[in-house]
């Protein structure tokens, strides 16, 4: 799927506390997803979430342009990644995601450069730039021109990123891009993720939770793995013996 969503110019200060009492009474584990196109507004917008009460974390999407440095995406540079963590570190107590884009040479310069901000964990991937053009009518698709490519395509790319980020840094690692079913799931805990993100195929399937669940029990009772946390960044990746066949 490749999507553009349009974010509001201004955000409503009140809209917080207007929904956090529903998903409080629901038990939810919130995850707030916080944008900002300076640091000012990153921080101002974690501040006022800190206050707020049954919000859990807060995750940085920091593929946002940053308009003091000309347009740049704070997640396409190394010290723009860096300083919009440790702003936001400062200013809350909540744990700090900053998600990760994939639109970047080395993915995992990015995810130390958060972990040396202060960021308590990373998710990736966003995702990853892409077009689509009416061809009959010569026109970009997405009223935006570019649009963010998700689902089943970019999945093998966003594990082997997952797998990557988790050479070299040590904070948990939340995957995502592409999963569709529980091997999905379990192929990027196995690449190093510590939990998992669904997006793309809550759309086709918005239950699909409770499939997933069972399909990863399943898989743990089948390989005999005690924990979840067993499976992840038990990747074999030690050369196989190879058969030469002479001809």
């Amino acid at each position: 799927m490749t999507g553009s969503v349009r974010w509001k110019e201004r955000g409503d200060g009140d809209r917080p506390y207007q929904v956090l009492p529903e998903l409080r009474r629901l038990r939810a584990t919130v995850i707030v997803n916080v944008c900002g196109t300076t640091i000012d507004e990153y921080v101002e917008v974690s501040r006022i979430l800190s206050d707020a009460d049954g919000v859990d974390a807060i995750e940085l999407n920091i593929s946002c342009p940053n308009i003091k440095e000309g347009g740049i995406q704070f997640g396409c540079s190394l010290s723009g990644t860096f300083d919009v963590v440790s702003a936001v570190r400062k200013v809350t107590r909540l744990p700090v995601i900053p998600k990760l884009t994939p639109n970047v040479t080395d993915v995992a310069s990015f995810a130390r450069a958060a972990e040396d901000g202060g960021a308590d964990a990373v998710s990736l991937v966003n995702t990853f730039l892409a077009m689509v053009i009416d061809v009959e009518t010569r026109r970009p698709k997405i009223s935006n021109v570019v649009g963010g490519l998700s689902g089943p395509a970019i999945r093998p790319i966003a594990v082997r990123m997952v797998y990557e980020c988790r050479q070299v840094v040590k904070v948990p690692i939340i995957g995502m891009g592409g999963i569709a079913d529980a091997r999905d799931a379990i192929e990027f805990m196995i690449a190093g993720a510590s939990a998992v993100q669904v997006g793309t195929a809550s759309f086709v399937d918005p239950f699909i939770w409770p499939k997933l669940l069972a399909g990863i029990r399943e898989y743990l009772q089948r390989h005999h793995i005690a924990r979840l946390s067993d499976l992840v960044g038990t990747v074999d990746t030690r050369a196989r013996d190879t058969e030469w066949m002479s001809s």
